[in-house]
């Protein structure tokens, strides 16, 4: 008798058997390298979740003219810049967490390298080539976030093993 795993026949189960030894092992690598991985991007996730939760609040609770005084942007630009970066660090970690619309994590990434080039870019403008690295390095990261997810380790709605059905 042969069993079905997920759909595709798998002509070495015969009835009451589980799969060879190397067939667990192999699993068992492949598992362990994105179990490796995704623990690496949650806690990037995480880091760059608090940065921005950090710097999106205080441009939202900080006085107009005290944020205006160093910079030459608009200081409702700059609120808007706030927003985009503290709803950017709530999509680095509620899509996982609640496993709905995980997709949106890669997006939110996304979205908040850009806002990382404009904050490099401007910080050079300005003439602050060392202070340009800071923002250099966390939209890097957040460009780690948004490729891990998305391609090496993405979220997936609910885990479910496999289960053994007879073929027919």
């Amino acid at each position: 008798m042969r069993f079905m795993i997920l759909g595709k026949a798998d002509k070495n189960v015969e009835a009451g058997a589980l799969p060879g030894k190397q067939l667990l092992s192999e699993k068992a690598k492949y598992h362990s390298g994105s179990r490796k991985t995704s623990v690496l991007l949650w806690s990037v996730q995480g880091l760059l979740a608090l940065i921005f939760l950090f710097a999106g609040g205080t441009k939202l609770a900080l006085p107009i003219e005290q944020l205006t005084q160093d910079i030459a942007f608009p200081g409702l630009f700059i609120r808007f810049i706030g927003v985009c970066e503290v709803l950017g660090a709530l999509g680095l970690v509620l899509p996982g967490l609640s496993r709905m619309r995980p997709g949106l994590t890669p997006l939110a990434a996304a979205g908040l390298v850009i806002i990382m080039v404009g904050a490099t870019t401007s910080t050079l403008a300005i003439g602050g080539g060392a202070g340009a690295l800071f923002p250099a390095v966390v939209g890097l990261l957040a460009a780690f976030v948004a490729y891990g997810r998305w391609r090496r380790a993405p979220q997936r709605g609910s885990f479910h093993l496999p289960v053994l059905q007879p073929a027919g």
